[in-house]
């Protein structure tokens, strides 16, 4: 016997996509015999429920299934009863629709979302920059030397970046003396660029180059620039239609920090200096001495918070000049939250509703690499997806799908499922502002990668300078750009990485964070890459349209955006 249900199509299940709470969803499953009965079983909030479904002729059944007013995830299966009273059950496999199983099968999902949930229109209508301000451009008024310990500027912006001392990121102090300056004086470029949105790596205070590891949160790094060039980059580029985002790790410090101060660098009673007496004592937890303490992934430069502490939380959200007030009213636009994922969820909602109240154009995007609608963290499951936590977030999958189609380690109909279930879980406000990205600062070059070569993130000690041959490299630049083209066709916010339309290449961490070659440029790739922009930008379809993608074969993949009668076509074809 067979049986079908597809959960993307809206034969099978209307209203298509996530819900909002209160909705009703009618489901109908269709099988190639008459069945005795059939239910549809549901889960939600921990309860379980069986609903019989009716006849509906030609052997289908259907139901009407009221979600409840409970926002979070909603899972069902069906129980189909034949004539013989043999038990089967419907279920979604892990790739493709539906599946008939003789035991209890993997669920079909509906997320169910707070009917408020909206997030910044401007998101969806934006081309997103992502900017390391030391790698970017230096100012006319010249680099601002480091000041942390044993940091060092590079004697040529050219050079590339050095290999961490004993293999550790948090040793990362070469510098090359970009700052906020240096983007500001850019800002046309970017603007030209067809970028509407700059998400910036952290610009705090710090010893390292990447600045991950807070050491002054109120304070913008000097080398980096002051609280006044932040004010007028912010200014500047908003002159020029841009945002500016910023990056907030709030999941830990670092241990040469105002805060905890393990190496006597700020006159402050630091929670490791001061041991137990300071007043950051309840931001961190110890384990008997000073010198054992709970770290980021076991980092000890990186010393993990009580994000939930009531100090803590009143300095980073709650109070009146909190981190997270102080450089929206400076002139950010939004947050993109480090390690989302490790944050307490009310942490997160508290952030959200503080930025939301000082505008609601304010957004918080979140770093989750793997399913935001039903993310497992710490073996609780997580939805980031109900409205009250995040508007966006980094979309990985995403990013995974596109590059393993491009380079044939996955077909077309493995990419159209991905994006099928996106469309089908994410909350529409959410699916239409997603950082769609092909290139971070956490993995290698994407034109490396397209360029088909391997082991680019091998142990940090044998990461090296590489260099692809010029069929090597024209390769991975055709491929980038036709996977750009594709995102750019899809709903989301598209990030591109800075460098990658300029050729930059590079394995992981630290290459792939090379500086912007100025003068050097490729210009071929950047026209490409801002004509596909520009098309982006001019066409309302592309931004809000509704979106339709399907398998032609193995190798091309449809996307069709329509709006106001108008219907645009993307083939994304790997063959080249």
């Amino acid at each position: 016997m067979t049986a079908s249900h597809d959960p993307y199509s809206r034969y099978d299940r209307f209203p298509q996509g996530a819900c909002p709470a209160g909705s009703v969803v009618w489901l109908r499953v269709v099988s190639s015999q008459p069945l005795s009965a059939v239910f549809v079983r549901l889960w939600r909030g921990g309860g379980e429920e069986r609903l019989p479904m009716r006849a509906a002729g030609g052997n289908a059944y259907e139901a009407n299934v009221p979600i409840g007013n409970d926002t979070g995830l909603v899972w069902y299966y069906f129980i189909l009863k034949t004539e013989e009273n043999e038990t089967l059950f419907l279920g979604k496999p892990e790739n493709g629709r539906c599946a008939v199983y003789g035991y209890e099968p993997p669920s079909f999902q509906i997320t169910v979302y707070d009917p408020a949930f909206d997030t910044p229109h401007w998101m969806r209508s934006s081309v997103m920059m992502q900017i390391m301000t030391d790698r970017f451009c230096v100012g006319r008024d010249g680099a601002v030397p480091p000041q942390g310990r044993g940091t060092y500027l590079h004697k040529s912006w050219r050079e590339a970046p050095d290999l961490c001392k004993n293999g550790d990121d948090e040793e990362a102090v070469d510098f090359f003396g970009g700052n906020l300056n240096g983007i500001r004086e850019k800002l046309d470029f970017i603007r030209d660029m067809g970028i509407g949105a700059i998400y910036l790596n952290p610009i705090f205070k710090a010893r390292s180059n990447h600045k991950y590891d807070t050491g002054d949160f109120m304070t913008i790094d000097p080398s980096f620039g002051t609280s006044a060039q932040f004010r007028a980059l912010c200014r500047e580029a908003s002159e020029k239609g841009i945002r500016v985002v910023l990056d907030g790790v709030f999941s830990h410090t670092g241990a040469d920090s105002l805060y905890f101060n393990k190496y006597g660098t700020y006159r402050s009673r630091g929670a490791y200096n001061a041991y137990p007496d300071s007043p950051y004592s309840s931001w961190y937890q110890f384990l008997g001495s000073r010198d054992d303490y709970d770290c980021w992934w076991g980092i000890d430069t990186l010393p993990a918070v009580n994000e939930m502490d009531p100090s803590y939380l009143d300095f980073i959200v709650t109070g009146e000049d909190s981190v997270c007030a102080h450089y929206l009213n400076e002139g950010a636009s939004g947050w993109r939250l480090d390690v989302a994922d490790e944050l307490p969820m009310e942490f997160i909602r508290a952030l959200r509703r503080r930025a939301k109240r000082l505008d609601t154009d304010n957004c918080v995007i979140g770093e989750v690499w793997e399913d935001i609608t039903n993310k497992l963290s710490y073996g609780r499951p997580r939805c980031y997806a109900t409205g009250d936590t995040l508007d966006s977030a980094m979309n990985y999958p995403l990013r995974k799908a596109v590059l393993d189609f491009m380079l044939g380690e996955t077909d077309a109909h493995a990419l159209e499922n991905l994006i099928l279930h996106q469309h089908s879980t994410l909350p529409k406000p959410m699916l239409f502002s997603m950082m769609n990205l092909l290139g971070s600062h956490d993995k290698p070059r994407v034109i490396s990668i397209l360029a088909g070569k391997k082991d680019l993130e091998p142990p940090r000690e044998k990461r090296r300078v590489q260099t692809l041959t010029k069929p090597e490299y024209e390769l991975g630049k055709q491929r980038f750009v036709r996977a750009f083209e594709f995102i750019c066709h899809l709903p989301g916010m598209p990030c591109l990485y800075y460098g990658d339309d300029a050729g930059l290449t590079g394995m992981g961490d630290p290459f792939c964070r090379g500086t912007y070659p100025w003068g050097k440029e490729d210009k071929e790739l950047q026209a490409e890459i801002r004509r596909v922009i520009r098309t982006r930008n001019q066409e309302p379809a592309l931004r809000t349209g509704e979106c339709m993608v399907r398998a032609l074969d193995e190798d091309r993949l449809e996307v069709l955006r329509r709006q106001d009668g108008r219907t645009l076509e993307f083939i994304l074809d790997r063959r080249i």
